[in-house]
């Protein structure tokens, strides 16, 4: 019996390339989004080259009741669940505080923190009945230090850390690991959505660099999995090797 891993964002990016690795692993998946279309054709892809199960999931992570309603329907073959990945999450603009967008702030809010509370919360019966389970949530070195023009994205993934070393310590009693996964800068479509679509912007800011790909972070996410049951990686920085943390780069 495969195991089962259920990934938010899993249209694009990490998420995507989670789904791919983990998929490759001979996990079943369970891939959520809100791009219905992209989910059924990476569904039909998994489930024709890996040979394994995959169920999508269309729903808005900022929607508590859609994600609620989603997860509660799931069918009980589904509800076996080994790994959650919170992988859902975005940046908007890049201004100064007093310039900054207000509805941006509030979807990244919405997105990157209660989304990844709700979906966490929906789930947890599941894995508390197990007796075991494997939580991972997608933070950021912006976690780590705040930088010009960060403001609310870096509290949004400072949040991120925060309820992952709380989750950790609540979760103990039920023997459910918590793993922060922090990436520095890769090259994925997360730059394009945070200059709304300005693709030579987004561009610029691997100038000099060579950047991670989603597949460098999918494939440190699925190795944080397979550690001893009795060992537990609570958190972990990843950078190119011409990053050093959020601020400082040595670009060529």
């Amino acid at each position: 019996m495969h195991k089962k891993v259920f990934i938010t964002g899993a249209t694009a990016g990490f998420g995507e390339a989670c789904a791919r690795k983990f998929a490759a692993e001979q996990y079943d998946v369970i891939i959520t989004g809100r791009r219905a279309e992209r989910l059924l054709k990476l569904k039909d892809e998994l489930e024709q080259t890996n040979g394994v199960s995959v169920l999508p999931l269309s729903f808005d992570v900022q929607d508590r009741r859609q994600v609620f309603d989603a997860i509660r329907q799931m069918p009980e073959e589904w509800q076996q669940i080994d790994v959650l990945i919170n992988n859902a999450g975005l940046a908007l603009g890049r201004e100064y505080f007093d310039e900054a967008d207000i509805d941006e702030w509030e979807t990244m809010i919405d997105t990157n923190v209660k989304g990844l509370l709700y979906v966490s919360r929906a789930l947890l019966p599941f894995f508390i009945a197990k007796g075991s389970g494997h939580i991972i949530n997608l933070g950021s070195v912006a976690a780590k230090e705040v930088y010009e023009k960060g403001n609310v994205y870096c509290a949004s993934k400072f949040a991120v850390e925060a309820i992952s070393r709380s989750m950790r310590i609540d979760m103990l009693r039920h023997n459910i690991k918590v793993t922060a996964v922090h990436p520095g800068a890769a090259e994925t479509e997360f730059s394009v959505v945070r200059f709304r679509g300005d693709e030579a912007k987004a561009k610029a800011i691997y100038n000099g660099l060579k950047p991670l790909t989603a597949k460098d972070v999918a494939d440190v996410i699925y190795y944080c999995t397979t550690v001893p049951g009795h060992v537990c990686i609570n958190d972990i920085v990843i950078c190119p090797t011409q990053q050093a943390d959020a601020i400082y780069f040595n670009r060529k």
